[in-house]
């Protein structure tokens, strides 16, 4: 099984890259004290830290509502999953106590400000792309069991015959989402060769680190930028 982003996502995105961490053998059954207060103290440094500030301003944020736009995405009506999380946060309404696996991930994109995605790779039947949608496309909005179905051109996370995520980083499905029995998962970290590399492959080590250390598992990391499409999950 392969992670590839295609050619033509390059094209249209020169400059994006993907820190990639793959964890096998997870429990993600248990609640874990250290995850839930690492991710506690992180959404308070940064209710702090963004209070009173507007999140879609910040040099952080405009990197994925920049590159939004150039795929022809409103960013004010479909925002990045960051931006999303961080604005919720910096309101002060928190984030739910869902999972381990889902916590420590939301933890280290609150802390480096980065997209990062969890996707159960026992769903996944095929290799994982990044790649641009084809008319028919279809895809469960996460809650929902009713399908959509996409048009041509839209920067999408595919795998097996389904749309994991829509948007590239706005929202992903109902199918493959992270649950107690989860326990292989793959997480990519989308980010900007230019813009905020040292940040995704901070994020990328630290999720590597603590997934070791606090869930016991084997972890396997890697990047992909248009040099190198493809990594072996």
């Amino acid at each position: 099984m392969k992670f590839i982003v295609d050619r033509d996502v390059f094209n249209k995105l020169d400059n994006v890259c993907f820190g990639v961490v793959v964890a096998k053998g997870i429990d993600n059954s248990k609640d874990n004290i250290e995850i839930n207060e690492l991710l506690k103290n992180i959404i308070e440094l940064d209710e702090r830290k963004f209070e009173g500030k507007k999140v879609k301003e910040l040099e952080e944020i405009i990197y994925y509502r920049d590159a939004f736009k150039s795929l022809d995405i409103n960013p004010n009506k479909f925002m990045a999953s960051n931006e999303a999380m961080l604005t919720r946060v910096a309101k002060k309404k928190g984030l739910p106590n869902i999972n381990p696996i889902v916590n420590l991930g939301n933890a280290i994109s609150l802390k480096y400000l980065v997209p990062l995605g969890a996707h159960d790779i026992d769903t996944v039947g095929g290799d994982i792309y990044v790649k641009f949608s084809k008319k028919g496309d279809s895809f469960i909005p996460f809650g929902s069991e009713e399908k959509e179905y996409l048009e041509d051109d839209e920067l999408i996370y595919f795998a097996g015959d389904r749309v994991r995520t829509r948007r590239w980083i706005w929202r992903q499905s109902e199918h493959g989402k992270i649950v107690s029995e989860s326990k292989n998962i793959f997480f990519p970290i989308d980010g900007f060769t230019d813009k905020n590399y040292d940040e995704v492959i901070s994020a990328r080590d630290e999720l590597a680190k603590l997934l070791e250390e606090k869930l016991n598992c084997e972890v396997k990391v890697g990047f992909i930028d248009k040099n190198n499409s493809e990594f072996e999950i």
